[in-house]
């Protein structure tokens, strides 16, 4: 009687024990997959803006009328099943000079990609790790050199490819009592030139190595939140975002200082 209901009880605990098991892996392999394809999400979310700026850019050795920036993140591949995804990046920026004929002079058009790697597998307190490719270039065909020895900032020939590596990380808050929460976002990288072919004029002065800063805080609200009549399921949208980026040059720049502002 005893042996019998040893081995009762053991056959129970082993089932259980497998069963517990069973569910372990169930529940882990949910919570992957549902954290897989919130990242890709977040990815597209943490991508460049597209812009206009009227007057262009302060401190610009040009004046512009307007500059337009139009740019995409295009996923190719992001699957729940996996913590890697990957997206094709075009980007391109024209700047309309304030000048008789306005003309659109150095156009920059770059095209790459970036690949992605999921480190945690909490949205709310995302971390993951992006490596991106770029070729930029701006459609001249003219010598980066002028006669007298300046750039050619008109028609000269202007291209570089860079590897950017980057860490993001952020926090989203919790909804408040009006419905809208707040997120926290940032990017830390660093980014080079030299691996790869480029424009030789460009060792006058440009920034090859680049540490990498980005900081993003965003308001989310309720659509329906002013509707008399609210529906069940709430649907949400961004409204507002302030972003600041900071990059800084940390190879020797000719006549430009350690802490020289024009190395940004």
């Amino acid at each position: 009687m005893k042996k019998h209901l040893l081995s009762f009880l053991f056959l129970n605990l082993t089932h259980s024990f497998l069963f517990a098991q069973t569910i372990d892996k169930d529940s882990l392999a949910i919570s992957r997959e549902v954290a897989n394809k919130a990242y890709v999400n977040l990815y597209k979310e943490n991508a460049e803006f597209s812009y206009s700026s009227p007057a262009g850019e302060l401190g610009a050795p040009s004046k512009y009328v307007i500059n337009g920036r139009l740019t995409g993140n295009f996923m190719l591949f992001g699957s729940y099943k996996s913590p890697v995804a990957f997206a094709a990046v075009p980007d391109y920026t024209v700047r309309v000079r304030k000048e008789f004929s306005a003309g659109v002079r150095t156009p920059s058009y770059r095209f790459g990609g970036i690949f992605y790697a999921r480190l945690n597998p909490a949205p709310l307190n995302y971390k993951y790790a992006e490596l991106a490719f770029t070729h930029h270039s701006n459609g001249q065909d003219e010598d980066a050199v002028n006669p007298d020895g300046t750039i050619n900032t008109r028609t000269g020939n202007f291209n570089a490819n860079n590897l950017a590596l980057s860490y993001r990380f952020g926090h989203l808050n919790s909804g408040s009592s009006n419905d809208s929460y707040y997120s926290y976002n940032h990017r830390v990288g660093f980014q080079w030139y030299k691996w790869f072919r480029y424009e030789p004029a460009l060792n006058q002065g440009f920034g090859f190595t680049r540490l990498l800063y980005n900081f993003s805080w965003r308001k989310y609200g309720e659509i329906e939140r002013m509707m008399k009549r609210k529906p069940q399921v709430k649907s949400e949208k961004e409204i507002w975002r302030l972003n600041t980026e900071l990059t800084y040059a940390v190879n020797k720049i000719p006549s430009k200082g350690l802490a020289n502002l024009q190395k940004d």
